[in-house]
C-alpha cells in the first residue's frame, strides 16, 4: 500500500489533472493533453516544466506516421517517480477527505 504524502507540486489543479490523465496510459500526445485540459500551449508547457523538474513527467518527440510534414509529436509520460508521488498524493487526499479505511 502507498504511504500517503501530500505533494504541493502535484496539488496545483492543472498539474493534478495532468497526472490523473497520464496515470492510466503509457504516454499521451501533448496536443491531446492540451485539448482535454482546455488550456493553452503555454499554460500546459509551464505546468509540464514544473512536473518535469520534479522528475514526475518525461517527454520525447517522434515523427507521426499519419502526418505528411516533418513536424514531430511530443509524447508525455508519467515517470515511475511521478506515478509513486501521484499515488501517495491521492492517498493523502483520501485521508484528508476521510475516505481511507
Amino acid at each position: 500500500m502507498t504511504e500517503a504524502r501530500f505533494d504541493e507540486t502535484i496539488h496545483a489543479p492543472v498539474r493534478l489533472r495532468i497526472c490523473g490523465l497520464l496515470r492510466p496510459v503509457d504516454h499521451l500526445d501533448f496536443a491531446v493533453l492540451r485539448d482535454t485540459l482546455q488550456v493553452s500551449d503555454a499554460t500546459l508547457s509551464k505546468h509540464l516544466k514544473t512536473l518535469s523538474a520534479a522528475g514526475y513527467v518525461s517527454s520525447s518527440k517522434a515523427a507521426s506516421a499519419g502526418r505528411g510534414d516533418s513536424r514531430q509529436i511530443t509524447w508525455l509520460r508519467l515517470t515511475r517517480t511521478g506515478r509513486s508521488a501521484f499515488a501517495a498524493h491521492v492517498q493523502a487526499l483520501q485521508e484528508i477527505a476521510g475516505a481511507a479505511g
